[in-house]
């Protein structure tokens, strides 16, 4: 688009990238996509918390961050307000974005794109709240993005008048962070012999310490396999309102788990593992999935949700709840070297099929230059 419209002496495109707080999968896609579009002549504006942009650093990439708190209080509606007044077209990131993009938007003209990331979880009185802001936030968009299939149909159920399979790419890693297979190898021993893994197996856990992840299921798991010889060790990177009950297990059932809290380098713990577990209740396009396979580590995770979709015949699906199953696949990888390297090669392939992140750059564009074609009369 921003070559036709330079073309035909018009403004580029005006965008709005609207993010809530950022979570590790969502604010790496929109850097990503500030990037691409920039690139392409397009102009993006990016409305995000400060600490967001601290690890993103979205004006590296050409665009312009706008300090927008996770907040609807007035302050931050206005701000965000005043940040879409010129927008040809706000694209939201996530339920809550998408929501206080909608009500930032009430009175102006320029289209509402969302994407659901992710599914919220909500138990109890919060569960028809949820179902309440996911109606509203589809009903609101001119189009939903979804990356699996079950989250597009879950859009449909709840009003949206047009959503669409959207899978997001995985981000290649900053420039600078290749390193040669000597160096690879010697990070990979640092980062065992840090955790207390040189001699045993090491099992890797990443995502925020909330119920939906299956982290009970994940512990009981690690008390079936303590009895093997060695006992695999079970690192979890994240930080959530279950860590102080799971903590408590750990201690009382003397589990191999160690809880190592928020981590940032859970590309590198990943690559050091021998397996890499993701027992979750749901997933989308889960990051830890797409790093394992990425990296050719053997991943076991629950079927659910978009993960058979995302990871084909490159990873051990088990039932979601069965920690029999788990542990049981678990070791049977470990005993099993040929089948490990059979499956990380598999992984391989399978992720060697997904989107580049040029391919879903393009793909956001086709939607934008859809939604605003009256515009520029394309």
């Amino acid at each position: 688009m921003s070559s036709q419209s330079s073309a035909l002496g018009q403004q580029p495109l005006r965008t709005v990238q609207v993010l809530g707080g950022g979570s590790a999968g969502s604010s790496a896609h929109v850097r990503s996509l500030a990037a691409g579009l920039t690139a392409r002549g397009v102009r993006v504006a990016v409305c995000a918390p400060p600490a967001v942009d601290r690890i993103q650093d979205f004006g590296a990439v050409g665009a312009q961050h706008v300090p927008v708190d996770r907040s609807s209080d007035p302050a931050a509606l206005a701000a965000l307000r005043g940040a879409c007044a010129d927008a040809d077209l706000v694209h939201a990131h996530g339920l809550h974005a998408g929501m206080r993009a909608a009500l930032a938007l009430s009175g102006l003209r320029a289209p509402l794109v969302v994407t659901w990331h992710t599914r919220a979880h909500a138990e109890g009185a919060r569960a028809p709240l949820l179902r309440l802001l996911e109606k509203r936030v589809a009903r609101a968009a001119s189009v939903v993005l979804a990356p699996s299939s079950d989250l597009v149909l879950r859009a449909r159920r709840r009003g949206a008048r047009d959503a669409r399979y959207a899978p997001t790419a995985f981000p290649a890693p900053p420039a600078g962070h290749g390193a040669a297979p000597a160096d690879t190898e010697a990070r990979r021993n640092k980062t065992r012999a840090e955790l207390g893994a040189v001699d045993r197996p090491l099992l890797v856990a990443v995502g925020a310490l909330e119920r939906h992840r299956g982290y009970g299921t994940l512990l009981d798991a690690a008390r079936e396999w303590d009895r093997a010889e060695p006992s695999p060790l079970l690192v979890i990177a994240g930080e959530g309102p279950e860590r102080g009950g799971l903590q408590e297990r750990v201690r009382q059932e003397d589990l191999p788990v160690r809880l190592l809290g928020r981590r940032h380098d859970a590309a590198q713990l990943i690559a050091a593992a021998d397996l890499a577990v993701l027992p979750s209740r749901w997933e989308a396009r889960s990051v830890l999935a797409q790093q394992a396979l990425v990296a050719g580590v053997p991943l076991v995770a629950s079927r659910v949700g978009g993960i058979p979709e995302l990871v084909g015949d490159g990873a051990a699906l088990v039932p979601y709840g069965d920690p029999v199953a788990l542990a049981a696949t678990v070791l049977r990888l470990l005993a099993d070297v040929p089948g490990r390297r059979a499956l990380a090669r598999r992984g391989l392939r399978q992720a060697a099929t997904w989107p580049t992140e040029d391919a879903t750059v393009a793909q956001a564009l086709s939607v934008y230059d859809e939604l605003t074609s009256p515009r520029t009369g394309l």
